[in-house]
């Protein structure tokens, strides 16, 4: 009797989901269509992107004498720049106190973090790529508490949720840890009216940075300046953590790290309000660092080139707290709430013909406090990466970034929900049977 009835809903509960194919099939060619039209209406008006070619040469020729420098005299880049400073003052001293001090209270988590990016920007709207890496940061932050969700809680293993957390808590500690000091000393020279950035090797940045730093100083060349932090930031995160051994086997190989690829949940979304229009790009390959260069130029040339959506992004970003949740962009999917219990457990039939979800059925995504607590992290390598990378692959990468041209993702985030959710709704199915 016991087994009958575990057939009956296992067949009942799966011709509910075989019914919603259709649905869904239509809803992706829908999608496809919204999707091209929306992305056509927010292209207009473009923001300008400009690339001055004489300074990117000259950055160009400067990191080429550097690395020609490394190769004869084997010394690290930053030991170069060091050995030739006069002696430090002590108002130099003291801001490199204040900053490592301000780095570190701001590292302490995701969420503070990307407050901080965004505090950068607010008082330097030129430091593009802090407004870039808040965006970015916020979507890190939702990756970490999706592990916790409702879609993700009952399919995976603790132990590789707590190891894919762990591999998105040091990218993002770790780019933080070297990019927030190099904001810091920009926005101490505009207040001081005079550059420091000679003092860019006492936080163990990679000489690659100097020459973009120092042309940015002349001539506040966003577009440049955006381009060489995220070729440094990528290189700076290659070694360290993605190629490093732990990684690539304890959380690279796991099926919670497959499941957001699979589900189409690396998508890097942009909301351009609550409840209304996401727009990005997707991530295909987390381990290529080519494609992830080229990955953050395009994201960067979306946001910054296109009106509506730059306007419309920092909105969002300074009107919403970030807290890790996915309900702060889309509530009518999503709920904070922990322990709201579904009406209905399947997901499959909810996602496939609604554009809002009833109050009882919404998604569980968590904020970050609620899913995960601060971890410290083991020591960070103070090796200069541009020492162990062709020039050739750095420099391939110094080029003006080309705006996307379909980049509304909305519907293409919630077909990623439904897929999901056939995964959650088997396991579901599964685990019911036990208990029959």
């Amino acid at each position: 009797m016991k087994s009958q009835q575990s057939s009956v809903h296992s067949f009942d509960a799966i011709w509910q989901m075989v019914k919603t194919l259709p649905i869904t099939a239509a809803e992706v060619i829908r999608g496809k269509q919204a999707a091209i039209r929306s992305s056509k209406w927010l292209r207009h008006p473009l923001r300008p992107l400009t690339w001055p070619a004489s300074s990117a040469s000259w950055i160009q020729n400067e990191l080429e004498q550097t690395l020609a420098s490394v190769r004869a005299s084997g010394v690290q880049p930053a030991s170069m720049r060091s050995s030739q400073l006069d002696p430090y003052s002590v108002e130099e001293l003291e801001l490199v106190r204040e900053i490592m001090e301000q780095t570190q209270q701001h590292n302490q988590s995701n969420l503070t973090r990307t407050a901080a990016y965004l505090a950068c920007y607010e008082a330097y709207p030129e430091l593009h790529w802090a407004l870039l890496a808040h965006l970015v940061s916020r979507n890190g932050g939702y990756n970490m508490t999706d592990l916790k969700s409702d879609l993700l809680q009952n399919v995976l293993k603790s132990q590789d949720n707590k190891q894919v957390y762990l591999l998105l808590e040091r990218c993002n500690a770790l780019i933080f840890q070297d990019a927030y000091p190099q904001l810091m000393l920009y926005m101490k020279s505009r207040e001081k009216g005079r550059s420091y950035f000679h003092l860019l090797s006492e936080f163990h940045v990679s000489a690659f940075m100097s020459p973009f730093w120092e042309q940015f100083w002349l001539e506040r060349n966003s577009e440049i300046l955006t381009v060489g932090l995220i070729i440094n930031e990528q290189n700076y995160i290659e070694n360290r953590v993605i190629r490093n051994p732990y990684y690539q086997h304890h959380v690279m190989a796991t099926l919670s790290f497959r499941s957001h690829e699979l589900a189409g949940l690396n998508h890097i979304i942009i909301p351009l309000g609550v409840d209304q229009e996401l727009v990005g790009l997707t991530m295909n390959h987390f381990n290529k660092l080519h494609e992830r260069i080229e990955f953050g130029k395009a994201l960067y040339a979306l946001l910054f080139g296109y009106s509506q959506v730059l306007e419309r992004a920092t909105a969002f970003s300074k009107e919403i707290p970030h807290e890790g949740s996915r309900s702060e962009y889309w509530p009518k999917y999503y709920t904070s709430l922990y322990g709201q219990k579904r009406e209905d457990p399947l997901l499959t039939a909810a996602l496939s013909n609604k554009e809002v979800l009833s109050r009882d059925n919404k998604i569980y995504s968590p904020t970050l406090y609620k899913a995960w607590y601060d971890m410290p992290y083991e020591k960070i390598t103070r090796e200069d990466w541009l020492t162990h990378t062709p020039h050739t692959d750095t420099l391939g990468h110094l080029n003006l970034p080309r705006r996307p041209r379909i980049f509304d993702v909305s519907y293409r985030h919630r077909f990623a929900l439904w897929k999901l959710g056939i995964v959650h709704d088997l396991s579901e199915i599964r685990n019911t049977n036990k208990n029959l």
